[in-house]
């Protein structure tokens, strides 16, 4: 230290004392001004942490009180039919069914948007228009309801309202998994068994963005049901891997009708709309054969505990030896 030196007074930053306070136990940093903040924030997790415990049984109990109380506006869209589906969609299908198809040829026939992600035509016009006016119908109701995800905070979680056993299951295993055995074999896609659907909305009022995420499956279709909306494109990064400041983001577009098929890892979010409303189908898609060995939330293998339904899709292999938990939806 020079002579100078030793004569000033030196400082410490105010936010020395209550910046970056890393937590061992937690493994992550937070910031402390008052008691009582620090109280709110961590109270807002431990009920966090609490509803995900209780996820399966509250959920549960939701269906049961929808089936027994909402009367639905157009009972015929909980059953999937062909006539939904846009003409293209069903080609593309038959495509893949057919002995000599191959991944070149099926890409000949879909948009490729960003790295493996794909648009493709789903729904005709008509269905969308009837699917949204059912799920205003709902969301008006007085049945409980429940959010989408954490992320999330306006949307309906299509297995409570009845749609999983004669819609969503049919449409993934007799449409989408034709596809993603082709397109993505390498993440699970041709062993799919499993998935969550639910319904979001973006409003002026309510969410109109959605930050950078990875989604808990293993392949997404996010479908773009209406209604007039400007503005809200997709953007995608690069796989989770992948540090932000490696990243190159693509814009995507949203289009009514069209679904935008991508690997669930794939790191994404959705820009804020500027005017209007837009409803989005989102499925997740789950192989219990590849997230039986990583969980693809906490990077471990995982811990089972009992859920409900398909819960996060994971399966008990009699061989298995987990070693941690992981109920993340």
């Amino acid at each position: 230290m020079t002579d100078g030196a030793s004569h000033r007074h030196f400082y410490l930053c105010n936010c020395f004392t209550t910046d970056n306070i890393f937590l061992e136990e937690y493994k992550t940093h937070v910031r402390f001004v008052t008691q009582r903040q620090f109280t709110l924030d961590y109270q807002a997790i431990s009920q966090e942490v609490d509803r995900r415990r209780h996820l399966g049984v509250m959920s549960a109990e939701r269906a049961i009180a929808i089936k027994h109380t909402y009367q639905p506006l157009h009972p015929h869209v909980y059953h999937l039919q062909e006539s939904y589906l846009s003409p293209k969609f069903k080609l593309i299908v038959e495509y893949c069914e057919n002995r000599n198809t191959s991944e070149e040829g099926l890409l000949d026939l879909l948009e490729e948007e960003a790295v493996r992600v794909y648009r493709l035509s789903v729904f005709e016009k008509s269905f969308c228009d009837e699917l949204v006016e059912e799920l205003e119908h709902f969301e008006q109701s007085s049945a409980p309801k429940g959010r989408p995800n954490t992320m999330n905070h306006y949307g309906i979680l299509l297995d409570e309202l009845g749609f999983d056993e004669d819609f969503i299951t049919p449409l993934c295993e007799r449409y989408l998994y034709p596809l993603t055995s082709l397109l993505y074999p390498d993440c699970g896609g041709c062993c799919l068994d499993s998935h969550k659907a639910f319904v979001v909305k973006y409003d002026m009022n309510e969410d109109l963005d959605l930050s950078y995420h990875y989604d808990n499956a293993e392949v997404t279709l996010n479908v773009s049901l209406g209604k007039d909306f400007t503005e809200g494109n997709l953007y995608f990064g690069d796989m989770k891997q992948v540090p932000l400041n490696e990243t190159e983001c693509s814009e995507v577009e949203h289009r009514v009708t069209e679904g935008l098929l991508h690997r669930g890892q794939h790191m994404h979010g959705a820009l804020p709309i500027s005017s209007g409303q837009r409803w989005n189908l989102i499925i997740w898609m789950r192989a219990s054969q590849v997230r039986n060995n990583l969980c693809p939330m906490c990077n471990k293998r995982p811990t089972l505990v009992e859920g409900v339904g398909f819960a996060d899709g994971f399966t008990k292999p009699s061989s298995a030896q987990p070693s941690a938990p992981c109920v993340l939806t």
